[in-house]
């Protein structure tokens, strides 16, 4: 069984990297697709981005691998042969922001579906959106993303 776990991952952080590594012991393969969408504000590229991810998982599973997209993650999904779209789900109002993804998904393509995994308890309140604003403020983000992501923030922040 193949999945992709989408996401525009600016930057990958801890929570993101907990749900790769379970979601990589129930599938045969995981494909980390990192979504490219020329409007969407962020701050590192789509292949700083990839490269981001790619140095955060080399310690983990192998039967993962990233890659850039864009269009429709179902459409992406099929366009590998993946049954399912992982998505992660936190505290507060993820659960009706992806249900509503999960049924619109459904309907572009009733033969991919959606597996959803709790976020860990630790992760419940992490955001890339909190990250990248306690980081450009100075503050502390250890703990939150990898050492790698540490690093390429303080290139970003100079």
């Amino acid at each position: 069984m193949k999945a992709i776990y989408p996401g525009s991952f600016d930057p990958v952080h801890n929570g993101h990297l907990d749900l790769i590594i379970r979601a990589s012991d129930l599938f045969e393969h995981l494909t980390v697709a990192v979504y490219d969408e020329p409007n969407k504000n962020v701050l590192f590229s789509p292949s700083e981005r990839v490269n981001l991810i790619v140095e955060s998982i080399k310690p983990y599973k192998k039967n993962v691998d990233v890659v850039q997209f864009s269009g429709l993650a179902v459409e992406f999904a099929k366009s590998l042969g993946a049954k399912f779209i992982l998505r992660g789900l936190r505290a507060g109002f993820d659960f009706e922001l992806e249900f509503e993804m999960a049924l619109m998904w459904k309907k572009l393509n009733k033969d991919v579906d959606v597996v959803c995994l709790m976020s860990s308890l630790e992760y419940q309140f992490v955001y890339s959106s909190r990250i990248k604003e306690v980081a450009r403020l100075g503050g502390n983000i250890t703990g939150l993303v990898p050492d790698n992501v540490i690093d390429a923030f303080k290139l970003k922040f100079k």
